[in-house]
């Protein structure tokens, strides 16, 4: 085996062999048993799905939840940190954060998620500048324009490979 010439080997408590792929939910049915297992691989749930126009098969990747509450924990314990930094500064953090967390979840079908990840990291800033002092003048009118300026939208920045290698 390839992975013993480097002295490698399979944790047995977290391999295992699922039944997925194009037909899996087809199989499955015919069985009566559920739709295919899910799986966490480089940061999404794999999940096997089809579309609703076409009902072709498609692999769904969702952002992985449980990181994904992880690095707002983070995110929100370093901004009560930075809450008395000028505004400018905590928005400049921010946006270099938020944009590199889009950049590599940006996929087709995990844009929802990931407008959720954004409007909690603008929750939690928010949160953080009324924290400020005892007298909140931060109303959400006032701070939706630091969110215009700093905080990226949310969009697909990886289509799939026959939109993006199609010329």
């Amino acid at each position: 085996m390839r992975l013993s010439q480097f002295g490698l080997s399979l944790n047995e408590a977290k391999t295992r062999i699922l039944e997925f792929g194009r037909y899996a939910i087809e199989r499955r049915a015919r069985r009566g048993q559920r739709r295919p297992e899910t799986f966490d691989f480089l940061g999404f749930t794999h999940i096997c799905a089809k579309r609703r126009k076409s009902g072709s098969f498609i692999v769904r990747r969702l952002t992985v939840a449980k990181r994904m509450r992880a690095t707002l924990k983070a995110i929100r314990e370093r901004l009560m940190r930075r809450r008395h930094l000028p505004i400018k500064a905590v928005g400049a953090w921010l946006r270099s954060i938020v944009h590199g967390y889009l950049n590599y979840h940006a996929v087709p079908g995990n844009l929802k998620r990931l407008g959720m990840f954004r409007a909690e990291v603008c929750r939690a800033w928010l949160h953080a500048t009324r924290r400020r002092s005892q007298r909140s003048r931060m109303t959400w009118e006032r701070f939706g324009r630091f969110v215009t300026r700093y905080i990226p939208k949310v969009r697909t920045l990886h289509p799939y490979p026959n939109q993006r290698f199609a010329s």
